[in-house]
């Protein structure tokens, strides 16, 4: 059985992240338990809950005090999750049959199962246009579908393999293009691509966060450097050196309540281990 491990981490501002002495501490850690690997960990702020993909399932757990409120049954390759609050549903990947679950967020019941395409992986929220995309990384594209309905929109050519991606609450979605090394920018009502630009010397982008504030993208690479975009320029601005990437096995741990990250200055999920630290949530 595997022990699962996540800070809820991150500051409250970009002032806050750019002080060097921030006293970041552990305050909570709760065993999860149940047997399967994991993928994402998705927080949904207002709902006070994470949503967890466990191999099989999507584990839903109360971010206050860590206890299981339930569980999505029947995916098959759980990856992602996505959470449209404005229609009562939740979306989960199933990358094993190339399909998106929706489900209900009161009940955990499937609702719809929509086909999607090869390698569903990870999957957002667009809440300008009311829809959900998933990034199928081996297809090299990303499904839409309609958050309320659960309808099937359109399939979306990317020019290459997509990871991780964020809504920018604009009406536009990002994506990193692993394979490429790029943003790609798509017009989530258009469901078009409308322009993409590399990452420099940050290649094979994964993870990635968004501050809508300063309008920065930041995508964490395999190759160990973080790449900062401007993504009203559409361009990278800047790479980082952050160190190489490893993923493991973990426990659920909270931050304090000063440290939850807010709309404006989101960073990826810090992962603990007794022996390894990730700071991204993809694979």
């Amino acid at each position: 059985m595997h022990r699962i491990a996540i800070a809820i981490l991150i500051g409250t501002s970009a002032s806050l992240l750019a002080q060097s002495n921030v006293p970041y501490r552990i305050t909570h850690t709760y065993e999860l338990g149940g047997d399967g690997g994991w993928d994402y960990i998705v927080p949904s702020h207002d709902e006070h809950r994470i949503y967890i993909g466990r191999t099989n399932r999507v584990m839903v757990v109360d971010a206050n005090d860590g206890k299981l409120l339930g569980e999505v049954m029947g995916i098959k390759g759980a990856h992602g999750t996505a959470i449209a609050l404005s229609s009562g549903h939740g979306f989960a990947t199933s990358g094993n049959d190339q399909s998106i679950v929706m489900f209900d967020l009161k009940t955990f019941r499937e609702l719809a199962r929509i086909p999607a395409a090869e390698d569903a992986d990870a999957i957002l929220y667009d809440a300008p246009s009311n829809r959900v995309f998933s990034l199928n990384g081996d297809a090299h594209s990303s499904t839409v579908v309609d958050a309320a309905s659960g309808r099937l929109i359109t399939n979306i050519a990317l020019g290459g393999k997509p990871e991780y991606g964020v809504s920018a609450g604009n009406g536009k979605v990002y994506a990193n293009l692993t394979d490429t090394s790029e943003v790609v920018e798509v017009d989530a009502k258009a469901a078009t691509v409308v322009r993409r630009w590399p990452t420099g010397s940050c290649k094979q982008p994964v993870s990635m966060a968004i501050d809508t504030r300063h309008h920065r993208l930041f995508s964490g690479c395999r190759s160990g450097v973080l790449a900062v975009s401007d993504y009203q320029a559409g361009k990278t601005i800047t790479t980082l050196p952050i160190g190489m990437v490893s993923m493991a096995p973990a426990t659920i741990q909270r931050a304090p309540t000063c440290l939850q990250p807010t709309r404006t200055a989101r960073l990826p999920l810090s992962i603990r281990t007794p022996r390894t630290r990730t700071t991204s949530s993809a694979t």
